[in-house]
């Protein structure tokens, strides 16, 4: 029986945005086993459906993330080897990019655009939730951290491999290794944060950059980004990195390059102008 049928809740709209929010309020958004799988299966489904181009992840009532629940640590058998008292997580030796995380869908590698409208606590596995986005909406009051060590629960959903990523080695380390929370604003200057809105307002702001994103030759910009994670995380030269980026690129310049510079030939986007962007 699912005793939290709304932990996840999925809105799509028919000019392909996905919301994706995170309900469990009483837990301050804390994911458990079962929200990790409804969460995964709302990331899959974003994924698999050719209609939605870009998701916004969105804790409700205040808070983004703030963490694994705890709770759920506690059913732990020490003597299970890689399973405990609860829904199955996959082991580390079978990552293969799409499984599930303790917090659902932290070992995807996600196709499409994804934008966190971050309120409240990203903490410990609510910080590593949010750096599956491209994109993070903080708010004001926000507060990013691996509070998880105080506990001695270590980061096992990508954030030592993610967060070094985003914000840098040295920024990482201070944060891992101290716990501390990070405001906001500093965030925001590691580039951690995108962008910082006031308190109440960053589920509207994601919402705005998510149809900005929609108006865009769709083919075009995730290639463009599929090839930047490519060579931050899979690159073993900045030879094959250059490689990879002209030969994801030449794809659509046949396609939507042709259509895009005919537009601009007959006036479109001049002067910097965004308008009517979308081939």
């Amino acid at each position: 029986m699912d005793n939290e049928p709304r932990a996840v809740q999925v809105s799509t709209t028919e000019d392909g945005l996905t919301t994706i929010t995170v309900n469990r309020h009483h837990r301050r958004n804390a994911i458990d086993g079962p929200t990790a799988t409804k969460l995964t299966k709302a990331f899959i489904a974003f994924e698999e459906d050719p209609t939605q181009k870009v998701c916004v992840l969105y804790g409700a009532n205040g808070n983004f993330c703030a963490g694994f629940d705890l709770h759920e640590v506690a059913k732990f058998d020490p003597g299970a080897g890689d399973s405990y008292k609860g829904p199955i997580v996959d082991p580390a030796h079978r990552v293969q990019g799409r499984n599930q995380g303790p917090i659902g869908p932290s070992r995807m590698q996600i196709k499409k655009p994804v934008i966190a409208a971050v309120a409240g606590y990203a903490v410990a596995g609510g910080l590593e939730l949010s750096l599956i986005a491209d994109i993070r909406v903080a708010e004001e009051d926000a507060v990013f951290g691996v509070f998880c060590r105080r506990f001695g629960v270590p980061l096992i959903d990508g954030g030592t491999v993610r967060l070094q990523a985003v914000i840098g080695l040295g920024r990482a380390m201070d944060m891992i290794l101290t716990g501390r929370g990070v405001p906001a604003q500093e965030a925001l200057q590691m580039g951690l944060a995108n962008r910082v809105v006031p308190k109440g307002e960053s589920l509207a702001e994601a919402t705005t950059i998510a149809r900005q994103l929609l108006k865009f030759p769709q083919e075009c910009m995730n290639i463009d980004r599929s090839s930047c994670y490519y060579s931050v995380y899979n690159a073993p030269s900045f030879e094959d990195a250059l490689r990879n980026e002209f030969d994801n690129g030449v794809k659509v310049v046949s396609k939507e390059s042709v259509k895009g510079a005919a537009r601009f030939s007959g006036g479109a986007g001049r002067h910097g102008s965004f308008e009517e962007s979308k081939i």
